[in-house]
């Protein structure tokens, strides 16, 4: 369930991202059917990412009970599933947030300050890393 449940928000924020960019290409007269399709594809890559991480989470898992080590199996699968959700998830917001501030010019002004401290925050991030 817990895959169908992943699925599904990853499916429902590609399908936002997709119209907003819809609504803003309209609003800001750059609606381009190459953008929407190179878009489209973007998304059904995001969906087959996503599903593919959920079966190789059953599938390490499987793996784990096949070589007793059920455990390391179950946290390993689980690991590489949630690590490919969450940068979908994060990713897709940010997106449909952007979109929106070009939609909406009021929601501009929070939306960029709050992009600039995710992109602060990542950078920082970064930084430690070197």
């Amino acid at each position: 369930m817990q895959y169908l449940i992943m699925l599904a928000i990853v499916t429902g924020l590609a399908a936002s991202d997709f119209i907003t960019g819809i609504i803003k290409g309209y609003t800001t007269g750059t609606l381009s059917s190459t953008k929407m399709r190179k878009g489209g594809l973007n998304k059904i890559g995001e969906i087959i990412v996503m599903a593919t991480a959920c079966g190789l989470e059953i599938g390490i898992k499987e793996l784990g009970r096949y070589y007793t080590a059920d455990e390391l199996g179950k946290i390993t699968g689980t690991v590489a599933a949630i690590l490919v959700f969450g940068y979908i998830v994060i990713m897709e917001t940010i997106s449909i947030l952007e979109n929106y501030a070009e939609i909406n010019p009021d929601a501009a002004g929070w939306i960029t300050k709050l992009l600039k401290r995710l992109k602060n925050v990542n950078n920082d991030e970064k930084e430690d890393k070197k």
